[in-house]
C-alpha cells in the first residue's frame, strides 16, 4: 500500500509494525474492526445478561442461565467496530516555515500520511481536511486501499498559503463526524487562541476524541540566531528588525508559555496534546506517541 508515496517512507511503515491506533473512548460504527462499540447486537464477544422482556428475540435467550435460575435472561454482546476519523491539516502560510530543510507543513503531511496508512490498514474509515486562507479541500472518510491513494495525492500536492481558517475547519469537522469518532489536528496553532480553544471544545462537546499535534520548527522553539536579523510575518508580511540575543530569554519564556497554555487547556478538555518539533524524524515522534497512547 505504501509503495511510491513520497511522504510515507519504508522506515516509517516498518517502524509502525502492528501497533494499532486504538480509540481510547467508545466509538460508534457498523463493521467488525478493532474498536469497542456501545451498541449491543448478535456478535462474538459476550458483554452481560439482562432480564427478558416481551418482544426480545428468542434467539438471544440464555438457556443455560434459565436452567440454573429458572428465569429468562437475554445475552447482550459487545461488538468490535471500525473507527471513523478525520484529519485536519493546517496549510496556512506560517506552516511553510522550515529552518532545517523540512517545513512544518511537510512534517504535518508526513504525520497525517502515517495516520491514514495505519487507519486504512486496520480497516478504519479516515477523511482529510486541508485548510488555508485560500481554500479548504476535503476528502470524506472511507477505508478502501484506493482511498489511501486519494489522501496521499492531496497531502503530496498541498501548498501553504494565506491566513489560517482553523477554527472554522474544527467546527465543520465537529458537525461532519456524525458518530463519535476521532479528530486528528496538525497545526502550529498560530491563529486566534480564543477561537481555536472554542473550536477544540466544540469537538469534545460532540463527544469526539481529539488528538492535537502541535508542530513548531526548531528555530521557533529555540531562536538560535546570533546576529541582528529581519523577521518577516509569513501571513501578514510585516517586517521587524531585532537583535535575537537581546530577546532570547523573553522569547523562550513566551514560547514555553504558549506550549503550556495549550497543554493545560487540552488536558482540561480531555484532548491528547502532542507537542512535536521538526528537528526529530517524524516517524520517531509518531511511534513514541502510539506507544504512550497504548499504555495510557
Amino acid at each position: 500500500m505504501a509503495a511510491g508515496y513520497r511522504l510515507l517512507t519504508p522506515e516509517a511503515v516498518s517502524a509502525m509494525g502492528k501497533l494499532p491506533l486504538l480509540a481510547r473512548n467508545v466509538v460508534e460504527g457498523f463493521i467488525t474492526g478493532l474498536h469497542t462499540s456501545p451498541f449491543h447486537g448478535f456478535s462474538v464477544e459476550f458483554a452481560e445478561h439482562r432480564k427478558y422482556t416481551p418482544g426480545d428475540p428468542l434467539r438471544d435467550l440464555d438457556w443455560t442461565a434459565y436452567a440454573r435460575t429458572d428465569r429468562f435472561y437475554i445475552k447482550r454482546y459487545r461488538e468490535e467496530t471500525n473507527l471513523r476519523s478525520r484529519m485536519v491539516v493546517d496549510a496556512s502560510a506560517s506552516m511553510s516555515f522550515g529552518s532545517g530543510g523540512t517545513t512544518k507543513l511537510e512534517y504535518a503531511c508526513c504525520l497525517a500520511a502515517c495516520i491514514a496508512y495505519l487507519a486504512i490498514k486496520q480497516r478504519d474509515a479516515v477523511g482529510l481536511t486541508v485548510c488555508s486562507g485560500d481554500r479548504t479541500e476535503d476528502i470524506q472518510p472511507a477505508s478502501s486501499p484506493a482511498h489511501m491513494g486519494r489522501i496521499m495525492d492531496l497531502l503530496e500536492s498541498v501548498r501553504a498559503s494565506g491566513t489560517p481558517e482553523l477554527a472554522k475547519a474544527f467546527h465543520d469537522t465537529a458537525q461532519h463526524l456524525r458518530r463519535r469518532g476521532l479528530a486528528v489536528v496538525f497545526s502550529d496553532l498560530l491563529d486566534s487562541e480564543q477561537e481555536l480553544i472554542g473550536a477544540l471544545k466544540h469537538l469534545r462537546h460532540r463527544k469526539h476524541e481529539v488528538i492535537l499535534f502541535h508542530i513548531l520548527d526548531q528555530a521557533e522553539e529555540r531562536l538560535p540566531y546570533k546576529n541582528i536579523s529581519e523577521f518577516i510575518d509569513m501571513e501578514s508580511g510585516e517586517r521587524l528588525m531585532v537583535d535575537p540575543r537581546a530577546l532570547r530569554a523573553k522569547y523562550l519564556e513566551e514560547i514555553s508559555g504558549f506550549r503550556n497554555k495549550f497543554r493545560r487547556i487540552c488536558s482540561d478538555c480531555g484532548i491528547d496534546y502532542v507537542p512535536v518539533c521538526t528537528d526529530e524524524p517524524y516517524e520517531h515522534q509518531f511511534i513514541r506517541y502510539l506507544i504512550r497512547r497504548a499504555r495510557s
